[in-house]
């Protein structure tokens, strides 16, 4: 056999060792990467229920404005309705005031005439 590689007891000792090293770094556990921050999920549900909650809330409110504008609108249109109702009877009544007053004024210049026919 001959000898390629001259190597001294020494050398073989730390070959030997540098083995043995590599072979326990195989088997030495891996740094695992950690999450930033943990997630806190009571957090995350705590506030998707404040968002529903205040999304719900704003639409309750606005129907209860929608209707409250709605029953002002027909009070108005209501309140319109009854004066225009009640103007509509005044003028029919002073028509008929009018009319009786003129009536009136018909008859009683008759009177006055047939007063003077007479005389």
């Amino acid at each position: 056999m001959i000898e390629l590689q001259r190597t001294g007891f020494a050398e073989r000792l730390t070959a030997a060792a540098d083995a043995k090293r590599a072979m326990l770094a195989k088997f030495k556990p891996k740094p695992t990467v950690a999450a930033p921050l943990p997630i806190d999920r009571a957090a995350l549900r705590t506030a998707e229920l404040d968002r529903v909650r205040n999304e719900r809330a704003a639409a309750k409110t606005a129907k209860q404005q929608a209707i409250a504008q709605a029953a002002e609108a027909a009070r108005l249109a209501e309140e319109e309705l009854t004066a225009a109702a009640l103007e509509a009877k005044r003028g029919e009544r002073k028509e008929r005031k009018a009319l009786t007053k003129v009536e009136q004024k018909v008859k009683r210049d008759a009177r006055y005439a047939a007063r003077k026919a007479r005389r």
